[in-house]
């Protein structure tokens, strides 16, 4: 069991669930990695070459990126940009919102397209939306609530542990 949110717990039936998408979009869309990120930087699960990239790190980063997308969409008026495509040399990453919660991303290369991406992403994206859809129904079932494990911890707790 993991906490995907404040408000929502994945179960085991649901991060296989969550696995075999990702796994399917790797494989369909020629990636080299693809992984999903909560929007605070938690990677959820991930697909692909993954011994050669520092996952935390790129989990992290890519939840700012969207983080500081969002602020540019708001600026010009937009509530957000749910589709983002960096361009490199060798390697392209596209990044999607998911649901509004989750960002999916997919690192490819010259051995696959945007159009190709950005066609199975969308299929993926889909299937990752009715997984959560699922998720947030069997929690209301059961009538779970989650709480932070940091919810106890106050400011003053914070200042004295960095006052030591």
């Amino acid at each position: 069991m993991a906490i995907l949110s404040q408000s929502m717990v994945i179960y085991e039936e649901e991060f296989e669930r969550i696995s075999s998408v990702l796994a399917r979009l790797w494989v369909d869309a020629n990636a080299k990695i693809v992984f999903l990120v909560d929007k605070n930087g938690q990677q959820l699960a991930a697909k692909g070459d993954l011994d050669k990239v520092d996952t935390t790190s790129l989990a992290s980063l890519t939840a700012g990126n969207v983080a500081a997308t969002d602020g540019l969409a708001r600026l010009i008026g937009e509530k957000e940009f749910s589709i983002l495509f960096h361009e490199g040399e060798r390697d392209n990453i596209h990044i999607s919102i998911v649901g509004q919660r989750l960002i999916l991303v997919v690192i490819f290369d010259e051995r696959s397209s945007l159009g190709l991406v950005r066609l199975r992403v969308r299929k993926a994206a889909a299937e990752l939306e009715e997984v959560l859809s699922q998720m947030a129904d069997k929690a209301a079932q059961r009538g779970e609530e989650v709480v932070s494990p940091f919810a106890e911890i106050t400011d003053e707790d914070i200042d004295n542990l960095f006052s030591e």
